[in-house]
C-alpha cells in the first residue's frame, strides 16, 4: 500500500527520530512511504492562538502538499484531529479547497488508528523490558477518538508490563497555548498527572502525542524523578531505526 506521512512540524523540529520511527513502522508493516519535504504545520498553532487568517493560509498550504490521491497516516492525534474536525471552519469561503478537503479528510489517519483499523498489523517483532504507564493525550480520546488502537499495538511488545495510571482521561496541563497562557495552572495539572504515573512504578510514560511527552518530560527533568517518556513509535520500532544503522 503506498502511502504518504504528515510529521507535524513539533516533531519534526523537536523529536526527529519519532518521525524516523513512524515511517520504519509502516514500512515494517507493508507500506510503500512518501514524504514530501515541503511539508509545514497544519495551522493548529495559529488557529489556537486565534490567528485564523494565517492558519488558514497553512491549511490551503496543507492541502496543496497532499493533493495526491492517497492516504495519509501522521503520528499525532491531534494534528489529525484538527484537519478533520477544523479545516472546515477556516475553509468555508473557499469552495475549491472544501471540496478538496471533503476528499481529503477520509484518508487521513492518526498512527496507531491506521495500524490497527486499517491495515490490522499489530505485531512489530518489539522488545521493551520496562514497566510502562499510557498517557492518553486529550485530543486523541476527545478530538480523534483512540483509546484501545495504541494498547492494543503495546500488548505485542515481549518484556512490556503496562500498568494503567489513576484518572486516566485527565489532561497533563499542556493543552498547546494553555500552558503558556495559565502556567500555574498547567503546572498544577502536570505535577498531578506525574504522581499518577509514579504511582504506578512505571520506568516509562508512553504517549501517541509528542507535544504531551515535552511536556511531561520538561517537569520530570527538573523536578529529577525516576521516571522517562517515550513516543509509542519509538517503542514500536526503535529497533528497526538500530538494524538500519
Amino acid at each position: 500500500m503506498e502511502i504518504d506521512v504528515f510529521i507535524p512540524c513539533f516533531i519534526d523540529q523537536l523529536y526527529p527520530q519519532t518521525a524516523a520511527s513512524c515511517i520504519a513502522a509502516l514500512e515494517k508493516a507493508g507500506c510503500k512511504v512518501n514524504y514530501n519535504p515541503e511539508q509545514t504545520c497544519c495551522g493548529q498553532p495559529a488557529f489556537n492562538s486565534g490567528y485564523w487568517k494565517e492558519a488558514k493560509t497553512l491549511a490551503i498550504k496543507f492541502l496543496n502538499d497532499f493533493s495526491e490521491a492517497r492516504t495519509i497516516v501522521s503520528p499525532s492525534a491531534s494534528c489529525s484531529g484538527f484537519i478533520k474536525n477544523y479545516y472546515e471552519r477556516l475553509l468555508k469561503e473557499e469552495k475549491s479547497y472544501l471540496r478538496r478537503l471533503e476528499q481529503l479528510a477520509p484518508r487521513i489517519f492518526e498512527f496507531s488508528d491506521f495500524l490497527v483499523n486499517q491495515l490490522h498489523f499489530t505485531n512489530f517483532e518489539a522488545t521493551f523490558n520496562h514497566r510502562v504507564t499510557f498517557h492518553d493525550s486529550c485530543a486523541g480520546l476527545r478530538e480523534y477518538g483512540i483509546k484501545e488502537e495504541p494498547r492494543k499495538l503495546l500488548q505485542k511488545v515481549q518484556g512490556l508490563e503496562l500498568i494503567e495510571m489513576e484518572d486516566t482521561t485527565t489532561c497533563c496541563g499542556f493543552g498547546g497555548t494553555f500552558a503558556a497562557k495559565f502556567h500555574h495552572i498547567s503546572a498544577a495539572m502536570t505535577e498531578q498527572k506525574i504522581e499518577y504515573a509514579l504511582n504506578t512504578g512505571a520506568e516509562y510514560i508512553i504517549s501517541t502525542e509528542a507535544s504531551c511527552l515535552m511536556n511531561l518530560e520538561a517537569y520530570i527533568k527538573k523536578q529529577k524523578l525516576p521516571v522517562k517518556t517515550i513516543h509509542l513509535a519509538d517503542v514500536l520500532a526503535g529497533h528497526l531505526i538500530k538494524k538500519k544503522l
